[in-house]
């Protein structure tokens, strides 16, 4: 509905307005009305329009007047704007019941355009005149401009993230802002007469900061004019043309805040200096901040991270010279954190404290604080799309670790390039900045006010399933899943800020899933998921104790019964498997895991649309360590996923004919997938410190090709 202003008409003197185009003019004809009058009829120059509201009974007279009865109304439009002051002109005429003219009553009216203007249709233009800009909407046809939360840091030296700096001091920095445009027409003269103010709502103000491009002889100037502590900018020297504004956003979506904020302006008119003003015209517009976005598995991998830690028994030499072999399998990129920088915390992935096995491990070094650390993901917009890590409140070795390398770009670590055939065979380590990709990679956190951060805190209890389709809804970006205690339990938890932040992305929305009968209690030591390459795109693996003794019961026979896991493992127990088939303690443990892990399967069916053809079992067994449990030996399905390329960790299990029986298993499942399996010994530098392959790594992928403002929460 078009917005109205009410002009009071007086038949004593003229009277005088600022219209804007495309609004309705009021006129307020009845406190005017002469002493005797019964009619009136209203005339105007070519630019206005009259519209005469009255009710279906009421007749215009038979000479085109109008009966004064208190029902009608006057409304007037103009469809150009004014090229001088008052050039419009109104002209309302009172009659008697002789039908004389007792008087009149003059209105001149100046008309002008103000628009304010954003990225309305997503598609990377500002257009001016959009439609319902006050509104924002979801799905393909919908509308509605985007903010990025400028997490990032573009400036040099600058200390924390480009958000929390009040000025603008590169170029860079400016491409991570949405453009809102405020276009003016009209008398350049009629604007020093009236105030033109760009205001944000109280609630809005600390979520925001907008910057006015100024122009200067020298080169553009940007001027704070709304944020926190800023809530109106009176703009001075208006006349016709643009004005433009960069806005950045400062805070994710999250508990209170759904992510949509409003800015407007308002033409006011000031009968004196230090008066408020009154508001003649104000026009609206919504941005809604981009949501954080996790990627799944199934997207190609950009880049992995991983920890080296070379004091001590527990050094992961091995292991990274086999992840080295694995990266150029997948022509992907490997950047290595030294010692140094992590503070001897391999765990990139994922926080844990050391288990019992019943083959006795080394005792963990002190060294390793033991931490789960990031999730990748990122945030979009129609201009822009840039990494944002997520660091989790379980602040050990590698606390600091995604702030200063990520954002600061200073620290030096080897990265390790694909293969390049006009290079030569070898993919040769390289020195190089630590994540050198750019000054466009975001940071946010989230800690829990006033507690301690719990296990299940650590990001390798996060996950995300590829897209799916559940009882006809779509969910394009995948959906979350958090690990938690069973709905009706107390236990472990994932913090309430943490968990807040996730559900409040709307775009995936997240499932919990039951994780804390673990001992660890994170997702990745039960689930995973890898693309596959036919009708439904990607499988869940779930761990199988099933699978596992079913596996061992035909190896036993076969006649392979003495066969035995850990061959070649110093320090180790060896144990057969009729020694394994023959543990009904160990069996009962498994008995209860598989319960768990049960429930865990039709819950993901029911809330991923999954069917039993979408899950394949990995077999693996687990121990109970007092009432939770742990891996009985490296467990694979703790992989890491590189497209077809999978680094799945050496189970080490029962030598059948030389070859490990899990192994061969494993292969058999997924190779017929066009996967490709490459077993990776974590044993002593991650799996006796109660992690596996997946919690020492962490993956950049590519961001998912479908849009998030498209999708319908």
């Amino acid at each position: 509905m078009p917005q109205r202003q009410v002009v009071k008409m007086s038949t004593s003197r003229a009277s005088y307005g600022v219209c804007v185009l495309g609004t309705e003019v009021f006129l307020d004809t009845h406190r005017s009305t002469p002493k005797g009058a019964t009619s009136f009829d209203v005339h105007a120059t070519s630019a206005v329009t009259v519209h005469i509201i009255h009710n279906p009974m009421t007749k215009p007279m038979f000479n085109s007047r109008w009966p004064l009865d208190p029902d009608i109304e006057v409304v007037v439009t103009i469809d150009v704007t004014s090229k001088t002051v008052n050039d419009n002109k109104v002209k309302i005429s009172y009659y008697g019941r002789e039908e004389n003219e007792l008087s009149v009553a003059w209105l001149y009216l100046t008309c002008v355009d103000i628009s304010l203007d954003v990225d309305v249709s997503r598609n990377g233009r500002v257009r001016s005149k959009g439609k319902d800009k006050a509104k924002w909407t979801w799905g393909p046809d919908g509308q509605g401009a985007v903010l990025l939360v400028n997490c990032d840091r573009d400036s040099p030296g600058a200390v924390g993230t480009d958000s929390g700096q009040v000025d603008i001091r590169t170029n860079a920095d400016l491409q991570d802002m949405s453009v809102m445009l405020l276009r003016t027409q009209g008398p350049s003269n009629i604007f020093a007469e009236y105030q033109l103010v760009l205001h944000v709502p109280e609630s809005d103000a600390d979520k925001v900061r907008v910057f006015h491009a100024i122009r200067s002889d020298s080169h553009p100037q940007y001027k704070p004019v709304l944020g926190p502590g800023k809530l109106s900018y009176v703009l001075d020297r208006v006349g016709s043309g643009e004005n433009t504004f960069y806005v950045e956003g400062l805070a994710f979506p999250d508990a209170g805040f759904s992510g949509l904020v409003s800015f407007s302006v308002s033409l006011l008119e000031v009968p004196h200096k230090y008066s408020p003003g009154t508001p003649i015209f104000t026009d609206t517009v919504v941005f809604r901040m981009a949501p954080w976005i996790m990627t799944p598995n199934t997207q190609q991998p950009l880049e992995v991270f991983v920890c080296s830690i070379k004091k001590g028994i527990n050094s992961n030499d091995v292991f990274l010279e086999q992840l080295q072999a694995l990266l150029r399998k997948a022509n992907c990129k490997l950047t290595i954190c030294s010692e140094v920088e992590s503070r001897s915390d391999r765990w990139i992935q994922m926080a844990i404290t050391p288990r019992s096995l019943p083959p006795p491990p080394p005792p963990p070094s002190p060294l390793f604080p033991q931490q789960d650390e990031l999730e990748f993901g990122y945030v979009e917009a129609p201009h822009k799309t840039f990494p944002v890590v997520f660091d989790s409140p379980r602040n050990r070795g590698l606390k600091d670790f995604a702030f200063k390398k990520i954002l600061v770009r200073q620290g030096i670590a080897n990265s390790f390039l694909p293969k390049n055939p006009l290079l030569g065979p070898a993919a040769a380590p390289i020195t190089a900045p630590l994540f050198s990709q750019g000054p466009d990679f975001g940071y946010v956190t989230r800690e829990p006010p006033g507690q301690e951060a719990s296990s299940l805190d650590s990001f390798g209890n996060l996950d995300v399933s590829p897209p799916v389709t559940v009882r006809g809804k779509e969910y394009p970006l995948g959906r979350i899943l958090i690990g938690s205690p069973l709905p009706w339990a107390s236990g472990r938890r994932m913090s309430k800020v943490v968990r807040d932040f996730l559900y409040a992305q709307k775009v995936q929305a997240p499932v919990e899933i039951y994780s804390e009968w673990l001992s660890v209690g994170h997702v990745d030591e039960f689930l995973t998921f890898v693309p596959a390459y036919d009708r439904k795109g990607f499988r869940l693996l779930l761990a199988s104790p099933t699978a596992c003794y079913k596996l061992f019961q035909e190896k036993q026979r076969q006649g392979h019964g003495e066969a035995t896991q850990l061959v070649g493992m110093s320090g180790t127990e060896r144990r057969s498997i009729d020694d394994i088939l023959a543990d009904e303690g160990l069996r009962n443990d498994n008995r209860h895991v598989q319960r768990c892990i049960d429930w865990n399967r039709d819950l993901l069916k029911q809330e991923l649309g999954l069917s039993e053809q979408d899950i394949i079992d990995i077999p693996q067994l687990f121990i109970l360590n007092g009432s939770r449990a742990d891996a009985y030996f490296p467990d694979m399905v703790n992989m890491l996923v590189l497209g077809r390329h999978l680094g799945i960790p050496k189970p080490f299990g029962p030598l059948v004919s030389g070859q490990c029986c899990l192994e061969e298993r494993v292969r058999a499942l997924l190779e017929p997938l066009g996967l490709s399996c490459t077993f990776i010994n974590d044993y002593f530098s991650y799996h006796v410190l109660s992690g596996d392959v997946h919690c020492g790594t962490n993956v950049r992928r590519k961001p998912l090709a479908a849009k998030w403002w498209h999708v319908v929460p």
